[in-house]
């Protein structure tokens, strides 16, 4: 009989003992925490470092001049302020630049600035590929660089082709573009970065590296097909009330890391993201690439779809000034 309940003891003991072992290894505190995704590690990189994209379009843009509100006199902008960076063509930098300026490209625009510490301001033809380089700035540690606007077409009418050749009513009558409400949000997961790096510093260079090309696309694709493309419409609410948008564009904005609006766009897709001249959308495309979306931007925006219909935020063949410039390398 005692060896019975000496059984009896060692089977109940060995069974709690199995128990309180179980138990330990469920809990949480011992469980390995999983590994940090490339993208979490760039947007907290990011956030931490107030590189948002609300940090992004804080004062990026700088008007050729100003109109004084009697709209008669103009003060020219200050380039002694700035180190002038002009990323286009070598031929054409040749042919006019501003002042002072010194030729680069989006590809080399992050290295050639590297030692640069004064305020630097990128200027191109329309200043939508400059968009483009001034994301790549800051996000390099130039946080206060700018894009001239409208770019060297803005500065002297010998340079307004860009512009002049480009506005129009794309999508006045055209089935693809609406004045229905615009579509409801959905949530989406993050995009995924491929990437060998560790640290944020280094996951934030390596995507920056992304963009050595601007990434456009015409208003005729897209209103062609826009079902192809997930579509954001960079506009206030009360803009997409008063003018339409395209056929089953989203109205995402603000958009930021912080706020999590990025979780409204469908990383599957490639990202259309058009605002009123292509400049805005240029800067939020630029920095979806880093995000890692297959983001492109609508060049020169409602200008070149509704140009007629527009009340504001309109380039006009009156617009460029005729400041001086300078040629030759």
């Amino acid at each position: 009989m005692k060896d019975l309940k000496f059984i009896k003891l060692s089977i109940i003991f060995a069974l709690m003992f199995a128990m309180v072992s179980v138990g330990c290894k469920n809990d949480p505190e011992d469980e390995p925490v999983p590994e940090k995704s490339k993208f979490e590690i760039l947007s907290e990189y990011l956030t931490t470092n107030n590189l948002d994209l609300t940090n992004m379009l804080d004062a990026w843009i700088a008007p050729a001049y100003t109109v004084s509100e009697d709209g008669l006199d103009t003060t020219v902008i200050d380039l002694s302020a700035y180190y002038i960076m002009d990323i286009r063509a070598a031929a054409d930098f040749a042919t006019g630049h501003l002042t002072g300026a010194n030729q680069s490209s989006l590809e080399t625009i992050v290295d050639d600035a590297s030692a640069v510490t004064d305020k630097i301001l990128v200027a191109c033809y329309t200043g939508q590929t400059a968009a483009h380089a001034v994301i790549a700035l800051r996000l390099s540690g130039h946080t206060d660089a700018q894009v001239l606007k409208f770019g060297m077409a803005s500065w002297n009418s010998d340079f307004a082709a860009k512009w002049n050749d480009n506005i129009g009513d794309a999508a006045v009558g055209n089935a693809s573009w609406v004045t229905t409400d615009t579509e409801t949000s959905m949530v989406f997961s993050a995009p995924t970065i491929t990437s060998e790096k560790t640290s944020g510093a280094e996951i934030l260079a390596e995507q920056v590296a992304l963009l050595s090309e601007f990434k456009g696309v015409t208003n005729a694709d897209v209103l062609a097909t826009p079902a192809n493309y997930f579509i954001n419409n960079f506009w206030d609410e009360a803009d997409v009330t008063h003018y339409g948008h395209i056929d089953g564009a989203y109205r995402i904005k603000p958009l930021s890391i912080a706020g999590e609006e990025y979780l409204n766009l469908d990383p599957s897709a490639t990202i259309i993201t058009y605002c009123w001249t292509g400049q805005t959308s240029s800067m939020v495309t630029a920095y979806l690439t880093v995000l890692g979306y297959d983001a492109k931007s609508l060049k020169f925006g409602t200008n070149g779809m509704i140009h007629s219909e527009l009340e504001s935020h309109k380039w006009s063949t009156t617009a460029p000034g005729e400041f001086d410039y300078e040629t030759g390398n």
